[in-house]
Formats: structure tokens, sequence, C-alpha cells
């Protein structure tokens, strides 16, 4: 049963099927508080190795069961994760700090996911076949596959490394974010009822096995979601074993706003997408460029809807922006607000909530341009900074000059006009009059230092198999 929040079965870890108990204890900190709510396993380097071992002998019969079975499983998932829905959504809200109805989003989307990497298939294809020989190309499984996730969506991340990671005919280790494990350790209880032992594992730590997973030997591939500072320590540390690696970094999104749009219109969105889960999402809008003949009116639109932001603890009524996630980020953000102030102009927010809990009101800064922190490292935070622009051709080499490239928009009343712009710019998703706009059938990929590979959809699916050219020689 799932009907309480807290029982003992949801604080363990899952281990070759079986819910055990960490050799430590970790608190989990409630964002809106900054004080522990409960506390969950933390797994030993022993009970790693321990989940790798099983992990590693579990895979080859799961590898040789039929696709469709494997299907039947994700299914399975899906709707155990929409039967809890509720009760996954309240602990989201209580760990991670987003407001209730975004907690209730990401569970949806979560299911969503799995139900459609549910319906995906890699057959192969027949390159040539007749009297001479036969040439296919095949995808097979991999192994054992370590999916690392970060703290801002922590249901969807870990539906996103487990659902295609078993798909494929993989095993694999989920390590949620120490910061946001309480989640994981519940759809852990789900998977251990669906998947046989071994196949599904959650180790929960708090920062120190990483390495274990990333230099271990019987681990195949790697696929983590979170900052380019940790993939390039993950990178390094696969090195020695050259393991498979897919890594979703981080982004510094720009949206470029042109003179023709409805303002009014445009700023609610930019702001929507700027500020979901308090600005957390590799894929938020981090700075936006706008054409200086509309600039101090959309200033004036975004610091109104600013101004009107509710921030509060997640499960308040009314509340639209919730706390920082954790102290880390927290401390953070107030230097982002704090360099802002001497670079630029903060027209509303960049204020610390006088109540405990990690909260700052969103901000929007003015009167900054590349060159300054604001604008040229990603925040990940409530902040906002808006860059006056006369020529769209310095803005694409600015923005194409980033280190980052995860996302981007452009806002025109003119899509032909949008997407003239959009064909210059180097990211690996670029919108044009939207944002945030993903789907578990579109693929999602970085360029540069945003990340390497592919995830979601079947090029997603992809990443976690081998290609194998299967190549034969007919006798006469």
């Amino acid at each position: 049963m799932m009907s309480h929040a807290g029982e003992n079965w949801e604080r363990r870890l899952l281990i070759d099927g079986e819910l055990v108990e960490g050799a430590m204890q970790l608190p989990v900190i409630d964002p809106a508080t900054g004080e522990p709510f409960l506390s969950v396993a933390r797994a030993s380097p022993a009970q790693a190795e321990g989940a790798i071992a099983a992990a590693r002998s579990a895979w080859p019969a799961w590898a040789a069961r039929p696709h469709e079975e494997r299907q039947a499983c994700l299914v399975q998932l899906a709707d155990a994760i929409a039967a809890h829905a509720d009760e996954l959504a309240r602990a989201l809200t209580r760990e991670q700090g987003k407001p209730f109805a975004e907690a209730q989003g990401e569970i949806a989307w979560a299911e969503g996911y799995v139900r459609h990497y549910a319906t995906l298939d890699l057959p192969g294809r027949t390159i040539r076949d007749d009297a001479e020989g036969l040439a296919m190309v095949r995808y097979r499984p991999l192994g054992v596959v370590a999916g690392i996730v970060a703290w801002n969506f922590p249901v969807l991340l870990a539906c996103w490394k487990i659902a295609p990671a078993v798909l494929a005919g993989n095993s694999v280790i989920l390590k949620p974010a120490p910061t946001t494990p309480l989640t994981a350790l519940m759809i852990g209880a789900l998977c251990r009822d669906i998947f046989p032992a071994g196949i599904v594992n959650i180790l929960v730590d708090d920062n120190d096995l990483g390495p274990v997973l990333t230099t271990h030997p019987d681990i195949a591939k790697i696929s983590f979601t979170g900052s380019t500072a940790t993939g390039r320590r993950i990178m390094a540390g696969a090195a020695g074993t050259l393991k498979r690696l897919t890594l979703e970094l981080g982004g510094n999104d720009p949206a470029i706003v042109l003179d023709d749009v409805d303002v009014s219109s445009v700023a609610r969105q930019i702001f929507a997408f700027a500020f979901i889960n308090c600005g957390q999402v590799c894929l938020a809008i981090k700075r936006v460029y706008v054409d200086a003949a509309i600039h101090d009116a959309l200033c004036g639109e975004l610091t109104q809807l600013a101004r009107e932001a509710v921030v509060g603890e997640g499960m308040e009524q009314g509340t639209t922006i919730g706390p920082i996630q954790n102290r880390a980020q927290f401390e953070k953000i107030r230097a982002f607000v704090e360099q802002a102030r001497m670079d630029g102009t903060i027209l509303a927010g960049g204020d610390v909530l006088e109540r405990s809990g990690y909260f700052i009101t969103p901000a929007i800064v003015r009167d900054v341009t590349d060159g300054d922190q604001i604008v040229d490292e990603e925040q990940f935070g409530p902040i906002l900074p808006i860059v006056r622009f006369d020529d769209i051709d310095a803005v694409v080499d600015r923005v194409n000059a980033s280190p980052q490239g995860l996302g981007g928009s452009i806002w025109s009343a003119s899509t032909e006009r949008a997407l003239a712009i959009a064909d210059r710019i180097e990211t690996g998703t670029i919108w044009v009059n939207q944002h945030l706009a993903i789907g578990p059938h579109i693929p999602m990929a970085g360029f540069r230092q945003s990340g390497i590979g592919v995830e979601q959809a079947e090029e997603g699916l992809k990443e976690f198999m081998q290609i194998q050219a299967l190549n034969v020689a007919r006798q006469p």
C-alpha cells in the first residue's frame, strides 16, 4: 500500500528485487522550511557493489525476453504511477518544493513518457537479402546502465532513464540526487512489483557513490542529467572503461524577441517559461534579447508579472513559485542577485523572504549585456536578465558564442522572419513562438557543452543499445 507517505518501505533502497535498509540514513530537507522532514536509506559502497552485481546477473535473461514482455512491464509501471499520482505529487512537492499543480504535472508527464516508450521498438533493418548473402543492422542491449539524475525533476528524470534502459533489454542502477531521494525510492517500490529482481535498482547516496558507478567495469553506460561541471567529472571517470555516455547538461537558453510581437502576450509566455519550477529547468529561458523598439515595454510587462507572482510553500493555496530546492543553490542565486545589482538594474524581485526556507522573489534585471555574469552564466533560479539589441546579426553571433547550446526560442509575428533567424541558431532545440514544447516523441540534444548524445524518441532509445552489423555469406 502507498496510502501513508513516510512509511518505512518507501524509505528503503531497491537492490536485487528487495527493499532494504541502508548502511546509513540520509535526512531529506523540506526546502520550504530548511529543516529535515524524514530520513531515507543511504547506500554504502558495498551495497552499491551488490546492486551492480545483481544487475549484471539479471540482465541476460531480461534481454532474452520477448520485446513485447518488456513493453508490457512499462505499461504496468505507467499504470502504477497513475494509480499513486496524488501521493507521488505530494511527496514531490515536499522534497523538491515546486507548487503542487506543477508536481501533479510532473507525475503526469512521467506516466506519459513511460507509456510512450512502451510503444517503441527497434527491430533493425535488412540491407541485403539475396542468393549471395544477408546483411542486417541489429540493435543489442548494452548490459548494466547507471542513471544519475538531478534534483529539479526527480520523478520525470528517473523515468527518462529507467524506461528506455529496460525497454532496450538492459538492467539499470538509478541514483537520484541526494536532496530529492524520496520519490525515486517510491518509484523503486513500484518497480519491485513489476520487474524481475535486479533489473531496476535504486541507490541513494550523499554524492559519494558517483565514482563507484562511473568507474565500475561492469557498468556499460552512464546516462546523466545535471550540471556541465558534474558531466565533465562523469566523463573523466568513465574514460578508463570507455563507457557509453549520454550527458544532458546545462543550458543558458536565449529568447530572441523581435519588434513585431504582441508585447503583452509574449511577456506572459516568456515569464512562464523562465520561472517554471522557480527557474530550475535546464531548458527554461535564461536570458532575453529584446529589440530596442519594444525593450522598455517588455521590461514593464515582465516587471508587473514578477510583482504579481505569489511565492510560497508548494502546498499553499495560490502559490505560483515555490522555494529554491536546496541551500547551495539558494546561496548561488543570492550571489547572482547581488552581482546583478552591481552590473544592471533590478526592476522587481530578488528579495529573500523573511521566513524559513529558501525563498527568493522572481527578479527581472535590465541594463545588462553579454560579458555580465547574469547573462553569460546559467542562473538556474528565479532571475531573468533582459538584454536590449539593435543588431540581430550581433545577437545571433553572441548566442552562438556561448559554450552552451541546449535550447532557445525566437518570437515574432512573422513565422517566416523567425525561421530565418532560427536557421542560424546553434542549439539542440530551437522553438518559434513557443518554448519548452517537449515530448517523448521529440529528440532532445545539446550543442557544445550542453551535452553528448540524445534523449527521448527513437533516437534516444538507440542510445541504450549497441548497433551490430550481421553479415552472412550464403553457402552454395
